[in-house]
């Protein structure tokens, strides 16, 4: 049986609860997913600062599974936006994706996509992560509505319609062929809009069980986790995953 670690870079266990369940619903029963949350940081990622703070929290909640005996096949990060994703990609022996790379991976086989998402401050983010993973000509823009993930996933009516009149918008507006609907918070809320758009709508969540699914090892890849520099005054876990210190 494959071994999915999903990370959750925000202190929220309710988004982690949703990501459990959603990711292991997609990846189905013969993929073990194990979701674990950040121990620091916000509860909501809304802003470059959590952000910057997401991404260590993220490398923390992997270095403390690995401590715990976690040894998974592949991980996601359980984000649309991919804290640190370059850097656990660089220091893991297995492979590794978040939520927005592989919605965008799914979206472009369809042709130009727009992102629809919670949270005004996450447009320059998002347009930033598209362009570092080679995307940027296949978006043809954001929308963000203002109330959050979290706001959103604890509205579950009032933000299906809310979201499946940005998605329109998207579409009439951009003349694209698919819309990502990206957030963990917004896992599962896809499948309600879809009756309403006539293009496809593709769950960040969905897309991020689907890459694991289909995941393999990179043969030039790491044998063993662990950075190439030696770590000061971090947690222990990430501390005896860094190089020794030669001073």
């Amino acid at each position: 049986m494959r071994k999915l670690l999903v990370i959750n870079p925000n202190t929220s266990e309710p988004v982690t609860g949703l990501l459990q369940k959603h990711v292991q619903q997609a990846a189905g029963s013969h993929v073990h997913v194990h979701a674990v949350t950040a121990r620091f940081g916000a509860p909501y990622i809304s802003d470059e600062a959590s952000y910057a703070v997401a991404a260590h929290a993220m490398l923390d909640a992997w270095a403390m599974a690995l401590a715990q005996g976690d040894s998974p096949d592949a991980v996601l990060i359980g984000c649309f936006g991919d804290p640190g994703l370059t850097a656990l990609r660089e220091s893991s022996p297995v492979p590794v994706t978040g939520l927005a790379e592989a919605a965008f991976f799914e979206a472009a086989r369809h042709g130009r996509f727009a992102v629809v998402t919670g949270g005004e401050r996450w447009a320059p983010i998002l347009q930033r992560l598209a362009q570092s993973l080679g995307h940027a000509s296949a978006l043809a823009g954001i929308h963000t509505v203002a109330p959050t993930g979290a706001q959103l996933a604890a509205d579950p009516e009032g933000a299906r319609q809310l979201l499946t009149q940005a998605c329109l918008d998207a579409v009439r507006q951009l003349g694209v062929q698919t819309v990502i609907l990206g957030g963990a918070g917004l896992a599962g809320m896809a499948a309600g809009i879809q009756p309403f758009v006539n293009v496809p709508i593709v769950d960040s969540v969905i897309a991020g069980a689907t890459w694991a699914m289909r995941s393999h090892p990179t043969p030039l890849g790491r044998r063993t986790a662990g950075f190439d520099v030696p770590w000061v005054n971090l947690s222990r876990e990430l501390q005896a995953l860094g190089a020794p210190s030669n001073y």
